[in-house]
């Protein structure tokens, strides 16, 4: 389990103290509502370690993840920009997840065949990422993040700007994984319809704090 317990960050030169309390089991996707600027992106922030709070935990079971550098955080995020390079092919995009140096053992490119099954892909691995459309770009920006295999997911409003169809395949897709793998999944995102599509509990930031729904 992934248990957010008493999490407080402050920025500087503001006087309001952002709270964070939830709870996220295997298999679980928790939701979390709330405008531009209520504080949503913080808590990812906060859990991926790309920014310190002033106090609190963040543990997976019994490991503490505060104090763990990014890179040794169990965990994979995607972002509403896909971050793709466009030059270079899916097979390379994905394998930038595991390996920079883009070398292909034959162990990891397997790995980026079964990835790219999962995600509906298997028959662009050796497409420009330049060619596929918004959808399949987000496709191969999920695979790259699920090829780690990190048990915790987060997603800041990536499927924002897909049109309707698209967003729901995604939304669908994330789902499915989350279960197949016992993911512990947060997803950060605007839309009511998202939250009811495939969350397993929803919170909202009101007042600078996380409130379940």
């Amino acid at each position: 389990m992934l248990k957010i317990n008493n999490l407080q960050y402050q920025y500087k030169n503001a006087n309001d103290t952002y709270t964070y309390d939830l709870e996220v089991q295997p298999s679980q996707i928790v939701a979390i509502l709330g405008q531009s600027g209520s504080g949503k992106s913080t808590l990812l922030d906060i859990v991926a370690g790309f920014i310190e709070p002033s106090s609190g935990s963040v543990k997976l079971d019994r490991q503490e993840l505060l104090g763990l550098s990014v890179e040794k955080r169990p965990i994979t995020i995607l972002f509403q920009s896909h971050n793709l390079f466009e030059h270079l092919t899916v097979q390379k995009n994905i394998l930038l997840g595991v390996n920079k140096a883009l070398k292909e053992s034959i162990e990891e490119v397997k790995k980026v065949q079964a990835i790219l099954k999962e995600v509906g892909l298997e028959a662009y691995e050796h497409k420009l990422a330049s060619k596929l459309s918004g959808g399949q770009q987000q496709r191969v920006a999920l695979a790259r993040v699920l090829i780690r295999r990190e048990p915790i997911l987060l997603l800041d409003e990536p499927f924002t700007g897909l049109d309707e169809t698209t967003r729901l395949e995604m939304l669908d897709l994330v789902k499915k994984i989350t279960l197949e793998h016992k993911l512990h999944t947060i997803m950060v995102t605007h839309e009511v319809e998202d939250c009811q599509r495939i969350a397993s509990h929803v919170y909202k930031m009101q007042n600078h704090r996380l409130i379940k729904q």
